[in-house]
């Protein structure tokens, strides 16, 4: 996929050494893997292009990680170029969570495989050897990247159109370019970042009121950055704040600045935007098409 990308391994390079790695050992280490046989394995003479170099993510990362994606036993997580397994097995072990992980290299997937049935948790643990950029990861609500910047950037627009709005993305150590995560943060000289992805809301919208009041709202949206502009009975009014998270949206509109202003929390259902509380909105906001 990648093979005319030019990566510099140099940030990887000094993470490694921050962590106390030998850069030469890419095995499974510590004692819960000396009776794993990984004897008949062998990568000789496979035609495998990596695109993103295999190092392993020490175990207090990935624990930051679970932390940081509030990963319970209600989540499926998908853990994309989860190299040995690692952090889909202790996602079962440690809060009995389904997980997938992908891979290109067949190798890691073995290893994958053995880890998650000498720990006991094959039954929550699917290994999968493919393309990352062609897997189906759409029922995930938790996904979980180690992978280059450029390659997050690749995978940035199926992320944003193919999971669920409130699903959650947490990368060790790269971003996602212009889409500033919701939340970041340090595991010592490592950062680890957290997206939510957010429900596609730009456009027209227009509810009533039990006041009898007809709102309408135009919305434009980056990500989860959301501005535009607000009517009440077609009047211009302002809309003083805008704000999205998941598939909850909360809007915050006065008929002039220097009205009090009246607060809607609704949450996006298909081609509706439905109240979640309070009793002033009457009916769901309703998307306009434009002729």
């Amino acid at each position: 996929m990648y093979r005319d990308l030019d990566f510099d391994d140099d940030e990887l390079i000094d993470e490694l050494r921050d962590l106390g790695y030998n850069l030469d050992d890419y095995s499974l280490t510590d004692s819960e893997f000396r009776d794993l046989d990984f004897e008949g394995y062998t990568s000789e003479g496979a035609d495998i292009i990596l695109d993103v170099p295999y190092v392993p993510t020490d175990e207090k990362i990935v624990n930051a990680m679970l932390d940081l994606g509030e990963v319970t036993r209600d989540d499926v997580l998908y853990d994309l170029g989860c190299g040995d397994g690692r952090i889909v097995v202790a996602a079962a072990l440690e809060r009995n969570t389904r997980g997938v992980g992908i891979d290109v290299d067949p190798l890691r997937i073995s290893e994958a495989i053995e880890y998650a049935a000498h720990t006991g948790v094959e039954y929550l643990a699917t290994f999968i050897e493919g393309d990352l950029m062609e897997a189906d990861f759409s029922d995930a609500t938790v996904v979980t990247l180690y992978l280059l910047d450029l390659v997050n950037i690749q995978l940035r627009p199926r992320l944003l159109d193919e999971l669920r709005p409130g699903t959650r993305i947490v990368s060790h150590a790269f971003d996602m370019g212009d889409w500033k995560p919701d939340q970041r943060q340090s595991c010592g000289s490592i950062n680890i970042y957290k997206w939510i992805v957010p429900a596609k809301v730009a456009g027209t919208w227009e509810w009533r009121t039990t006041d009898g009041d007809t709102y309408r709202v135009e919305l434009k949206q980056k990500y989860q950055q959301l501005s535009g502009k607000a009517w009440i009975n077609g009047e211009e009014a302002v809309l003083k704040n805008a704000l999205i998270k998941g598939d909850l949206i909360e809007l915050v509109i006065s008929k002039k600045a220097n009205t009090r202003p009246v607060g809607f929390i609704m949450r996006s259902v298909g081609r509706e935007l439905v109240a979640v509380e309070g009793g002033l909105q009457a009916t769901p906001a309703i998307k306009i098409l434009k002729n």
